[in-house]
């Protein structure tokens, strides 16, 4: 609620196609493009609490480029616009942009998506589980990653856009995927469970030098190294660093490289080799399974009960289906 008393009007998720709009929204990104017709246009991606939705402002004047520069990641902007709807998804066309001042009444929590626990939690339940490790070499490892990077580990997204994209949510992954871990390990006794939470650990820690992100949370995309390398090699070039900072054995050292470059399983998502043992093969699928239930969460809590989502590009192009209530 703004310092007014007056609560945000139009969520994302409360968008109907065909609708005009008069609303505020964060932005994600701000970028000035020329179309097919030689045209200056606006490609702009928006977010509040609820989500996110892709606008264009097209056809831009000579005389509106120096006002529309002035739009940068994480400000918030007042649009006016047409919900329209292209490949299944909703969009905005954009008619009016101004930027916003004190007068506006923002109340920031509008617009910052956030998992859905405590960040600091998040981090001391996954500490806890790294410091009872019985395995010296994985409980100083996985201590000393979560340490140092433990100030951005506290508001950093596990992705630009789709999955955990929001304020501590690459913490809200590891937490889910470590309790999962722990309970697929009393089903298949042969895993090694301190590999396989190590595993957890330190899969997709690189994110934080492959991803930028503001301290809200707030992600314009991929820094250059994520660009150039992804956090697949970044990962294994750190863990190789660490592993000789401490000693670790090599045979160990060696299968959380692997664990790290082959958890995205297929070439054609980043890893050149596929998992060659249990504790690998299953860290991808640990990956998956809570990859797809966020999505899946996310799709449903924006559809009323006995409807489809919208198509999810995430999810195959599916459109999910929500149950009627009991």
């Amino acid at each position: 609620m703004g310092k007014d008393g007056k609560m945000k009007e139009k969520y994302i998720a409360d968008l109907q196609t065909n609708e005009d709009i008069t609303e505020y929204y964060m932005v994600k990104s701000s970028m000035l493009k020329v179309g097919s017709n030689r045209k200056t246009y606006l490609d702009l991606l928006l977010c509040d609490k609820t989500g996110e939705i892709s606008g264009k402002k097209w056809d831009i004047a000579d005389e509106e480029i120096a006002g529309i520069k002035r739009i940068k990641e994480g400000s918030v902007i007042k649009v006016r616009a047409m919900v329209t709807e292209w490949n299944g998804t909703k969009q905005l066309r954009v008619m009016r942009i101004r930027m916003t001042s004190a007068e506006d009444a923002i109340e920031m929590s509008d617009y910052i998506k956030a998992a859905p626990e405590d960040p600091q939690e998040m981090f001391d339940f996954i500490r806890g589980k790294a410091e009872a490790f019985a395995d010296e070499e994985f409980r100083q490892l996985c201590l000393n990653v979560l340490d140092r990077n433990r100030e951005k580990l506290l508001y950093y997204p596990a992705a630009s856009k789709n999955h955990h994209a929001e304020l501590a949510g690459l913490l809200y992954h590891m937490k889910r995927m470590l309790m999962t871990g722990e309970k697929v390990c009393e089903v298949y006794t042969n895993l090694d469970r301190e590999l396989l939470m190590t595993g957890v650990i330190i899969h997709d820690m690189e994110k934080l030098t492959e991803i930028e992100s503001n301290d809200q949370g707030i992600s314009p995309g991929y820094s250059f190294e994520g660009k150039m390398l992804g956090h697949l090699v970044l990962g294994v070039r750190e863990l190789d660093k660490l592993a000789g900072e401490i000693g670790m054995d090599r045979e160990k050292a060696v299968m959380l490289e692997h664990m790290a470059l082959s958890h995205h399983y297929e070439p054609e998502f980043g890893s050149p080799k596929r998992p060659l043992f249990p504790e690998a093969e299953m860290l991808h699928y640990l990956d998956m399974i809570d990859a797809k239930m966020f999505d899946m969460e996310e799709a449903i809590e924006k559809t009323e009960p006995g409807n489809f989502s919208e198509r999810v590009w995430t999810l195959d192009n599916r459109t999910i289906y929500r149950r009627k209530e009991k």
